[in-house]
């Protein structure tokens, strides 16, 4: 026992807080996480060249093909860039079962030999909260992107599939 506890106990530690993306205010709960959102039901697929794949680095704006990309907001300093994909997909558990509940889309252009990159970080930012609110916004999709989607969606979980909403399915039917 050392002198200086005088035979008291240690103190007793803080437990440490959690972080979680703030993305919404809730104005309701004062305090330490209040306006938080869970993102583990959120999931981020890329479509790149026809492929579409999950990449869990997107949420953090280090997918495989954004990683080393400087990207600016004017589409002009990235004439040879190809485009790419983001789509939020949120998943919803109900009685049921699980189901994609939301997805959202959201452009870029990429070009890997400049090493530049454009995109609309606000937008990335938006579509995600409005794929977490179950929205569907998948039009600006070309034909390619929404059956690279649909595959790995199917793939993915057609249990899941066969519970999602016949607007998810409606938007991506090419």
């Amino acid at each position: 026992m050392s002198e200086q506890n005088n035979g008291q106990q240690p103190p007793e530690k803080k437990e440490k807080k959690s972080l979680s993306l703030n993305v919404v205010s809730n104005k309701e709960h004062k305090g330490f996480g209040a306006g938080t959102i869970d993102l583990s039901d959120v999931a981020c697929v890329m479509i790149d060249n026809g492929e579409a794949y999950i990449d869990v680095g997107a949420m953090h704006a280090k997918s495989k093909i954004e990683r080393g990309i400087k990207f600016g907001t004017n589409k002009e300093d990235v004439p040879n860039g190809r485009p790419c994909w983001i789509v939020w997909v949120a998943v919803e558990r109900g009685e049921e079962g699980a189901h994609y509940a939301g997805a959202t889309a959201c452009p870029m252009l990429i070009d890997s030999e400049a090493r530049r990159g454009w995109k609309i970080l606000a937008q990335h930012v938006n579509n995600l909260d409005y794929a977490i609110k179950r929205r569907f916004m998948l039009d600006e999709l070309g034909a390619e992107e929404k059956r690279a989607l649909k595959g790995l969606l199917v793939a993915h979980n057609p249990e899941w599939w066969d519970r999602s909403p016949d607007k998810l399915k409606d938007a991506l039917n090419v």
